[in-house]
């Protein structure tokens, strides 16, 4: 018999052992891998999964457009790209620092402040590091992806200004959200957001800001969006509609060309502005983007302070305007005679002073004393009717307070009284001063703003309305300060004199056709009268125009102020009559055409007035 059964299936010994020497093999070669995957590359692939994870990324709402009363636009937005910085990842952030600085063109000490601002927010909100990417940087960014995936692009809606500088001081700027915003509203905002900053921008951000929207992402190890989970869309800001009339605009800024100073068109009726200029002014395209920071120290530090709104902000002396406020104060407080006349043979003393007046006028009452604007009529009534009584109706007429006007900043001026000078100055009025401030000069200031709405409630009878710029705004204060019918004709009258009489101010120069216009020349020393007897010379006055139509409960009411523009009559009164004929011309159905304002010459005006040594011409 043989030593084996045939049929025995056992594997051999030596088969068994290789197999069992393999499969250690195999083992100890697994447990190797998954040692070197897990200790040793640990960090390799935890970075590799923090990148391959989720990210926000912000749409940004587009502001709401602002329109004019017709519905053209004056303020939109249009596309652009801003590049963001994804803080994600700290080490792969902090090791393209560099690369990214030089690709960009981003300084250090810029980006480190950007982020280091950013420090309190969640790392999966990114930065914005270049508001307005151009051709170049969105180059970069898709060329780069790949080595440096902690930037990206975002679409936004960047603010655009089609007029360029007109009404720039009214409609204001955006810029990034201040630290104090953020503080404030810590659930609103976040680094690098635009809000507005000034003018209406500022006053309607709220209405016209939107609000952004979110989109959650699954991007890989290179920052390529994989899918979307969720998508939060923006809610666009509302469009807001103004009271400017971009017709009325454009006359009145092409009119102001080359000039400093404000213009305030309103309807007399409604408080509706119709247009509003401030010059030196600046371009708020700028401000759409980033500032840089030597503009922006520029601007603020520009003698001519180009971003104050003078409509609002200027407080100056109103020269001979104030005579109307005079005229209304005598006539209503029935301290003087209605019939009060006075000889001015072109000077007159008061408590040991001389005060000049420009021509000799001879015998003046009320009406020539408007018409004329002279000075000697008005210093006798302002000694008589004394700084509280001249207060309090100034005062009452508006001036000295701010208007309401819907704008940040407005300034009230000031109309000094009795009080006013022992709070402020510490001692008694003196009534030498009064003398001065009965035709608009000395401690009296007021805005343009403020001698429009005066203007208008006198022709009015006493409704002082409230200036504003939205379209349809509710819960308007209109106040009251009722006057006499025979106070209101008698002032208008001379008001209307000034205009169309020969021995108006203005000669006649300004009067319309078919339009009954009226209003008041004033013009203002811009320094102190002892300053001017030291140099020797006149200094270079404020001119003033208020102009309105009709005669009586008008329409419109127009204030022009022109700094160092010399007499009212020449400088002011054209731009308000071109502004004035636009409406009558547009009201009419003539679409009216830009045209620059001449000045009448010199030697074609009458020149009322005088202070002391120098002359307060109208």
């Amino acid at each position: 018999m043989p030593p084996w059964n045939v049929n025995d299936q056992r594997i051999p010994q030596g088969r068994l052992a290789l197999f069992s020497y393999l499969s250690a093999t195999f083992i100890v070669l697994l447990l190797v891998g998954f040692w070197h995957l897990q200790v040793m590359q640990a960090e390799h692939f935890s970075d590799l999964a923090e990148k391959n994870g989720i990210r926000s990324l912000p749409i940004i709402a587009p502001r709401g457009a602002m329109l004019d009363r017709e519905g053209r636009v004056l303020v939109d937005s249009y596309p652009s790209f801003s590049i963001l910085l994804l803080r994600d990842n700290p080490k792969l952030l902090e090791k393209s620092l560099p690369e990214i600085e030089e690709g960009l063109g981003i300084s250090k000490e810029d980006l480190e402040q950007q982020l280091d601002a950013a420090k309190g927010e969640p790392k999966f909100l990114p930065v914005i590091i270049k508001p307005a990417a151009t051709e170049a940087d969105r180059a970069f960014v898709d060329s780069h992806r790949a080595d440096i995936p902690v930037l990206d692009l975002m679409m936004v809606q960047r603010r655009r200004y089609p007029h360029g500088d007109m009404l720039a001081n009214t409609i204001g700027y955006v810029g990034e959200v201040s630290v104090q915003d953020m503080e404030k509203n810590p659930d609103r905002y976040r680094p690098g957001d635009i809000v507005g900053k000034a003018g209406l921008e500022k006053q309607y951000n709220e209405q016209i800001e939107g609000t952004d929207g979110m989109r959650r992402v699954v991007v890989n190890s290179v920052g390529k969006v994989m899918r979307t989970l969720d998508n939060v869309e923006a809610i666009p800001g509302k469009p807001i509609q103004l009271t400017i009339d971009e017709d009325l605009q454009q006359i009145a800024e092409t009119d102001f060309a080359n000039k400093e100073g404000a213009l305030i068109a309103m309807d007399a009726r409604t408080g509706e502005v119709l247009a509003m200029v401030s010059r030196p002014t600046f371009d708020p395209n700028d401000f759409a983007v980033r500032i840089p920071n030597q503009e922006w120290a520029q601007l603020n530090t520009d003698p001519h302070t180009p971003l104050l709104n003078r409509a609002i902000q200027a407080q100056l002396a109103p020269g001979s305007v104030f005579k109307v406020v005079m005229a209304t104060a005598m006539l209503e407080s029935k301290a003087i005679p209605a019939t009060y006349t006075v000889n001015c043979p072109g000077s007159a003393v008061f408590y040991g002073r001389v005060f000049h007046c420009d021509h000799a006028h001879g015998q003046v009452n009320l009406h020539k004393g408007i018409v004329a604007s002279c000075d000697v009529f008005f210093y006798n009534v302002g000694k008589q009717l004394g700084i509280d009584r001249i207060s309090y109706y100034a005062s009452g007429l508006g001036l000295g307070q701010r208007t309401g006007i819907d704008l940040p900043s407005e300034q009230a001026g000031l109309v000094p009284s009795e009080e006013w000078s022992q709070r402020v100055n510490h001692h008694k009025w003196y009534p030498g001063s009064t003398i001065s401030v009965a035709i608009g000069q000395g401690a009296v200031t007021v805005t343009p703003i403020q001698l429009a709405r005066m203007i208008a409630a006198v022709a009015n009878g006493g409704t002082l309305i409230q200036p504003h710029l939205l379209k349809g705004a509710t819960g308007l204060k209109f106040g009251s300060f009722p006057l006499s019918d025979d106070t209101v004709q008698q002032v208008t009258d001379g008001m209307w004199g000034v205009v169309n009489e020969p021995d108006g101010t203005t000669s006649g120069q300004v009067k319309l056709q078919n339009v009954d216009f009226s209003g008041k020349t004033g013009t203002a020393q811009t320094e102190g009268f002892e300053l001017q007897n030291k140099l020797g010379k006149k200094l270079k006055e404020n001119g003033w125009f208020v102009g309105y139509a009709p005669r009586r409960n008008p329409e419109i009411v127009v204030a022009a102020l022109v700094q160092a523009g010399g007499w009212g009559s020449t400088s002011a009164a054209p731009i308000v009559r071109d502004v004035v004929k636009a409406y009558y011309d547009k009201k009419g159905g003539h679409l009216p055409q830009p045209s620059t304002a001449e000045n009448i010459p010199p030697s074609a005006a009458v020149h009322p007035a005088g202070v002391d040594a120098g002359v307060q011409r109208q």
